[in-house]
């Protein structure tokens, strides 16, 4: 593995595991592991390296995973044994950032009582991201940051077009700041605009603020 570039082991490769591990690899080394052999297959071409390995095995695990790792993800929510196996081990090993995939509220405990640094809940978090969707149709991503802070990229409603940012007051109507405006068909991002910049049709405004004032920018 290329040493400029981080180094990301994912164990568990499901539906989640394996959409993030071949998403990881386009940026990252990935190590993909799973106790299947169809599974691991399945990945073989969409990451550096995938093998087949039971992760509940610490001397297995420790042939292949060392300290050098930069974060392991732990996708294997289905077993609860197999998942908190496998996040003692990692910490055995010394892998400095653990996330972990976790069933329920009293798993996640369990994981980070042994040393997860983060929880992951795959189902929760796209079911919050649909229903935002849903109240409102212009937002077009999110990232939740702290408490009810988000990040947000929203397409402006038809009423913000050719207006300046001063004029729509986003930030005293709102309580929400501006952080870049990424233009349509690649035309590049727009860092902190000034209140002279005029919203574009196909602009997208990447907002920070609360959750609840993002959602409440709508046509």
């Amino acid at each position: 593995m290329k040493k400029n570039r981080k180094q990301i082991c994912v164990i568990g490769l499901g539906q989640f595991g394996a959409e993030l591990a071949s998403d990881l690899a386009k940026h990252s080394d990935v190590l993909a592991i799973d106790s299947s052999e169809e599974r691991v297959n399945a990945v073989s071409d969409s990451v550096q390296r995938a093998m087949m390995l039971d992760a509940r095995d610490f001397s297995a695990l420790r042939s292949v995973v060392t300290a050098d790792f930069d974060e392991a993800i732990v996708s294997l929510g289905e077993t609860l044994e197999a998942s908190v196996l496998c996040t003692l081990h990692l910490k055995k090993i010394g892998v400095g950032n653990i996330r972990c995939k976790a069933l329920n509220e009293d798993h996640a405990e369990i994981l980070e009582a042994i040393g997860a640094n983060e929880i992951i809940f795959p189902e929760r978090e796209t079911a919050r991201r649909v229903a935002a969707h849903i109240i409102n149709p212009n937002l077009l991503d999110f990232v939740p940051i702290e408490e009810d802070y988000r990040v947000m990229e929203v397409s402006p409603p038809e009423n913000f077009i050719g207006r300046t940012l001063l004029e729509l007051n986003i930030r005293g109507r709102f309580g929400i700041f501006v952080m870049a405006v990424k233009r349509e068909n690649g035309g590049g991002f727009v860092f902190l605009p000034g209140p002279d910049y005029k919203v574009r049709a196909g602009d997208k405004l990447v907002m920070i603020g609360k959750e609840k004032d993002l959602l409440s920018i709508k046509s």
